[in-house]
C-alpha cells in the first residue's frame, strides 16, 4: 500500500504544477488529488519535495506566448462570423491509427471580412480549404489556420468552407485528463477506439473554431469505420451505410448546440440497450447505453442509477436540456467525460470513483454516472464563455452530486457530503483563470466550486429562494447559453435581492478563504462579542450565522471591527456551524 500512497502524492503534486503550466485539464488535478484524499497527509515531506522542485521550473514561465494568445483570443478574425453548422465527415483506419476526412463549416457574417481564423493541431496536416469548389489560400501559425476567401465576405451574409485533413491524432497518454485518441483492443482483441479532449481542445483531431462561446447551432458527424465495428457519437443515429470497401459510415446528427470538446466519437464492438424516462410533465426521454458485448448484464443493473438520478435533477435543475437528441452512456476504455447527449462512462460497473469511497460515507452510487450526467445542465447547457470560467461547469456540476444527495437522502447527509473532501481544497490559486489566452483556474474549482455554493445557498438562507433560484439559472435564463463571471454574479445579485459581488469575488477570484476573527470579552454579566473578516477582498461583509449559549444570531461582518453585547448569556462560546459556510475562523485574545 505504501508504493501507492507515493505514487498518489507524486501525482498529486506533479498535476498541481501543471496547472500551472496549462498542460493538463482541471478534471485531472481534482480526480487524481481526490481519489487518495485521508493518504496524502502521511507523504507531507515527499510532497513538498517534489512539488518544491516542480513549482521552481512552473515559476520560469510566466508569461504567455504568441500561441495561447492565437488560442484563446477573440480576434478579429474570429469575431468576424458566428459558426451556423459543422458537417463533419471521419475515416478512422484502425491500423495505421490514423484519421481523415472534411468538415463543412457553415456561418452567418458579423463584419466584413477577407481572412477568418479556423484551429487544426499542427501536427495534423490540411489537404486544402474549399468555398463554392473554389481552392482557398490559407496560412498556418502554430494550431490556428488564417484562410483567405476570394473576395469580401459581406455582413449579414450566410457563407461557408470545407476543410479536407488527415493525420494521426496525438493519442492520449492518461485520458481523459491527456487529451487525445485512446486506441486499443477489447477483450476479444477488436478495436476499440474513443476520443477526449476537454481543456486541450476539439482542434487536437478536427478542424473547427476553437471558441467557448460560438457553439454551432446544429451538427451532423458520419464515421467510416471497419466492417463488424459501430461509431457512436452525439446526438441521434440515422440508418448506417455500407461500403464496397468493407467499411460501414455511421451518421449522427445534433440539434443543439453543443461545446467543441464535447464532440466526441467511440469506436467499438458495441452493444445497444434501449429504455426510457418519463418526465414529470408526461414526455418520454429515449435513454440509449452502448456498452461492450460481454458486459450487457452488468450495464443493466448499473444503469437503474439514471431514472431516479433523472428524476432529482429534473426537479432541481429542469427537465434534462437535450430532450430531442436524448440521453445517453457509451462504455468508453477511459473513467469518464460529459460528452453532450453520449456521455463517456469507464467506470467498470462500480460504485464511488472507479471503486473508490472518496467522500468516506459509503454511498452506493455510481461517481461517473451522477457527476458526468450533472454536466448536462452545467457545461453542455450552460457553457462559459471562455476557459477562465471554466469553475461555471467544474463547480456547479460537483454541487449538483450535492443535490443528488440532498434528493436520495436527506440534508443532513448532503452537507456530511459536501464538507467531505474539504481538506483537499489547498486555496492557494484562483479558480477563476485568465481571458483571452485559453487559461482555466485552479482544480480547486470542483470541491471548492461546491463549498462555495453550498455557502451561497446560506447566505441567502432562504431554500424558497435558493431552489428556484438554481432551477431559473439552468433551466430558463442560461439554458443553452454561454456565460461569463459577470453573467454570473449579476444573476444570482438580481435574483437573491442581496448584493453578493465581494462574496464571490473573494471565493472566485482570490485563492484563500475568508477567515472570521472573534473575541469575547465578559462585563458585568454581560457578553461583548467583538468579530471581523480577514480577507483580500475590500469591504467583505458576507453574513453569518452563528450561536451564543441558546441565542441563533445572524451577524454581517465586515473587514472592520463589530461588537455585539449579549445580555444573559447561558453560555460564552460561539458557535459556528462551518459546514454551512466555508470558512476559516479563529478566536483571538481580547
Amino acid at each position: 500500500m505504501s508504493i501507492i500512497y507515493i505514487v498518489d502524492t507524486f501525482v498529486y503534486a506533479h498535476h498541481t504544477v501543471h496547472h500551472l503550466l496549462n498542460q493538463f485539464s482541471a478534471e485531472r488535478y481534482h480526480l487524481a488529488r481526490t481519489v487518495f484524499p485521508y493518504e496524502k497527509r502521511h507523504f507531507i515531506p515527499i510532497l513538498l519535495l517534489i512539488f518544491g522542485t516542480l513549482l521552481a521550473n512552473a515559476q520560469q514561465q510566466k508569461d504567455f506566448s504568441r500561441a495561447d494568445t492565437l488560442r484563446g483570443s477573440l480576434r478579429p478574425e474570429r469575431t468576424c462570423y458566428d459558426v451556423k453548422s459543422y458537417d463533419l465527415h471521419l475515416r478512422i483506419d484502425t491500423l495505421s491509427q490514423s484519421i481523415s476526412g472534411s468538415n463543412r463549416i457553415s456561418f452567418n457574417t458579423r463584419q466584413d471580412f477577407t481572412t477568418l481564423q479556423i484551429d487544426l493541431f499542427a501536427n495534423m496536416n490540411i489537404q486544402r480549404i474549399t468555398s463554392r469548389g473554389i481552392d482557398l489560400r490559407f496560412r498556418r501559425e502554430f494550431d490556428a489556420v488564417f484562410v483567405d476567401m476570394p473576395e469580401m465576405i459581406k455582413a449579414g451574409t450566410e457563407d461557408n468552407i470545407v476543410v479536407y485533413f488527415s493525420g494521426k491524432p496525438i493519442i492520449a497518454k492518461n485520458p481523459p485528463w491527456d487529451g487525445g485518441f485512446t486506441w486499443t483492443k477489447d477483450e476479444h482483441g477488436l478495436p476499440w477506439i474513443a476520443v477526449s479532449c476537454q481543456g486541450i481542445g476539439a482542434s487536437l483531431w478536427w478542424p473547427t473554431k476553437e471558441d467557448h462561446s460560438d457553439e454551432p447551432d446544429f451538427m451532423s458527424i458520419h464515421c467510416n469505420v471497419p466492417k463488424g465495428l459501430r461509431c457512436v457519437a452525439n446526438g441521434n443515429e440515422d440508418p448506417s451505410t455500407e461500403s464496397a470497401d468493407g467499411t460501414v459510415t455511421y451518421h449522427w446528427n445534433i440539434s443543439y448546440p453543443i461545446n467543441n470538446y464535447n464532440v466526441s466519437v467511440n469506436i467499438g464492438d458495441y452493444v445497444h440497450l434501449h429504455d426510457t424516462y418519463k418526465a414529470f410533465d408526461g414526455d418520454t426521454l429515449a435513454l440509449d447505453y452502448y456498452v461492450m458485448r460481454d458486459n450487457q448484464q452488468k450495464a443493466i443493473k448499473q444503469f437503474r442509477q439514471v431514472k431516479p438520478m433523472l428524476a432529482c435533477y429534473e426537479k432541481y435543475l429542469g427537465k434534462y436540456p437535450f430532450w430531442n437528441d436524448g440521453y445517453a452512456l457509451i462504455e468508453t476504455p477511459y473513467l469518464g467525460m460529459e460528452h453532450q447527449s453520449g456521455i463517456a462512462y469507464g467506470n467498470r460497473y462500480k460504485t464511488g470513483y472507479a471503486g473508490m469511497d472518496r467522500s468516506g460515507m459509503n454511498l452506493p452510487f455510481d461517481y461517473i454516472i451522477i457527476h458526468e450526467t450533472g454536466h448536462e445542465w452545467w457545461g453542455n447547457s450552460v457553457s462559459c464563455k471562455d476557459l477562465a470560467d471554466m469553475w461555471i461547469h467544474e463547480g456547479f456540476c460537483t454541487y449538483t452530486e450535492a443535490i443528488y444527495v440532498e434528493c436520495m437522502y436527506n440534508y443532513d447527509t448532503a452537507m456530511t457530503y459536501v464538507n467531505a473532501l474539504r481538506n483537499s481544497v489547498g486555496n492557494n490559486k484562483p479558480i477563476i483563470g485568465v481571458y483571452g489566452v485559453n487559461r482555466e483556474g485552479h482544480g480547486d474549482m470542483y470541491v471548492k466550486g461546491m463549498l462555495f455554493l453550498n455557502t451561497l445557498r446560506h447566505v441567502i438562507g432562504d431554500d424558497d429562494i435558493w431552489w428556484p433560484m438554481i432551477k431559473n439559472m439552468s433551466d430558463t435564463t442560461f439554458k443553452m447559453t454561454a456565460v461569463n463571471y459577470n453573467d454570473v454574479v449579476s444573476f444570482f445579485n438580481t435574483k437573491s435581492g442581496m448584493d453578493l459581488t465581494r462574496v464571490f469575488e473573494q471565493y472566485v477570484k482570490h485563492p484563500s478563504i475568508p477567515e472570521f476573527e472573534y473575541k469575547i470579552k465578559k462585563k458585568k454579566g454581560k457578553l461583548i462579542l467583538s468579530y471581523r473578516w480577514k480577507a483580500q477582498v475590500n469591504g467583505f461583509d458576507m453574513p453569518l450565522d452563528i450561536a451564543i449559549g441558546d441565542q441563533n444570531l445572524r451577524i454581517v461582518p465586515t473587514t472592520e471591527w463589530k461588537t455585539k453585547t449579549i445580555t444573559k448569556p447561558t453560555d460564552d462560546r460561539v458557535l459556528i456551524d462551518d459546514r454551512k459556510f466555508y470558512i476559516r475562523k479563529k478566536q483571538v485574545k481580547p
